[in-house]
């Protein structure tokens, strides 16, 4: 009788084990597509995402969704992968045509026919996936994971993040209320506590700089979420200035080291962060001649409010032969409005999702 109990308790803790674990392991698979051939295990695959640039196209931020895509691919399918956004003169699809890039990403599908093409599944409205149909294998595959992952809640919720629309001024003009800033808050709350800031102002520098688009270039060749310069990023450590989470990490690391250039002044914590995000947009030399030059001029070089009434000063031929004034003349309007534009998305980041 004993040993009838055991055995009944034993196959009851096996079942509440596989009615425990199936649901984790199912959900586990739901970004991970068939699995039915190891198409691409061990290989190196080189992918372009030529969707122009998510400030300006009208398309949400695209490719953060598919560089996001992109990445799941490669964790499921044990590959490793390079990831390029196209800039406007490059050409991804002759690259695809000679073998030199594996998938590339593209609004364009009428310029994919052809020419040993493979246009898979449509991920979106928007963008579709194509590779050179060289290997059957690796189509089958691709196609078979896009299939699954586009078909699975979890890509739901994350095209509901990438096609959100974030506009902080809208949002809090409409009254919207929400947990969500971007679809990298995570990230931001986590690099904004090594800063000591709260999160939504780092959200608001990185809404400034990029409206939350990883694609995002300026003209001067600053790139990614906090358009952070390539040799800036090197600086850190960092040199996919693409992906997400290692541009925050450059743009916050610069952040926190101009942040200590100001600190040892003893400023207010708010007039501290004023400095930094001054100094972020114009470089830390510039703003320390706007503090010499107030503190000339018997000035509070310790209020930005301060330095923004003696900047149109600073543009005037005369600074030039001013000792306290190392860099000459400065117009300073640019950073003005930089700060500005920083603290008024703070509010309305604020408005949007208040703390809790």
């Amino acid at each position: 009788m004993k040993i009838k109990t055991q055995r009944r308790l034993r196959n009851v803790l096996i079942s509440l084990a596989v009615i425990c674990i199936t649901p984790l392991a199912e959900k586990g698979r739901m970004l991970s597509g068939a699995r039915s051939t190891d198409a691409f295990a061990g290989k190196d695959i080189v992918c372009a995402i030529d969707l122009g640039d998510d400030m300006y196209g009208g398309h949400g931020l695209e490719t953060g969704l598919n560089y996001e895509l992109l990445s799941t691919f490669a964790e499921d399918n044990h590959c490793n992968i390079s990831i390029v956004a196209a800039g406007k003169e490059d050409n991804y699809i002759d690259s695809l045509r000679m073998g030199t890039v594996d998938i590339v990403i593209t609004h364009d599908k009428d310029s994919l026919e052809g020419h040993g093409i493979d246009v898979l599944r449509q991920v979106h409205d928007c963008s579709v996936w194509a590779v050179n149909s060289s290997d059957e294998n690796e189509v089958r595959q691709l196609n078979s994971w896009l299939s699954y992952v586009t078909s699975s809640p979890e890509y739901a919720g994350m095209q509901k993040r990438f096609h959100n629309v974030y506009n902080p001024q809208k949002r809090a003009e409409k009254g919207v209320t929400s947990r969500t800033i971007s679809p990298y808050d995570e990230l931001i709350k986590d690099y904004a506590a090594e800063l000591g800031w709260d999160w939504r102002m780092l959200a608001a520098v990185v809404y400034q700089e990029s409206k939350f688009s990883i694609s995002s270039r300026s003209f001067r060749g600053a790139v990614g979420l906090m358009q952070v310069m390539p040799q800036t990023g090197r600086h850190y450590g960092v040199d996919n200035l693409l992906d997400p989470e290692e541009n925050i990490k450059a743009g916050t690391s610069h952040l926190k080291r101009l942040q200590n250039i100001f600190r040892k002044y003893n400023l207010e914590h708010e007039e501290l962060i004023k400095f930094t995000l001054a100094a972020y947009n114009a470089g830390e030399g510039r703003i320390m001649d706007c503090r010499n030059f107030a503190a000339a001029q018997q000035a509070d070089s310790t209020k930005w409010d301060s330095i923004v009434e003696i900047i149109p000063l600073m543009r005037e031929d005369s600074i030039l032969e001013d000792e306290s004034v190392r860099l000459g003349k400065f117009q300073g309007h640019e950073t003005i409005a930089y700060v500005d534009s920083v603290l008024a998305h703070y509010d309305a980041f604020c408005t949007i999702c208040p703390a809790i």
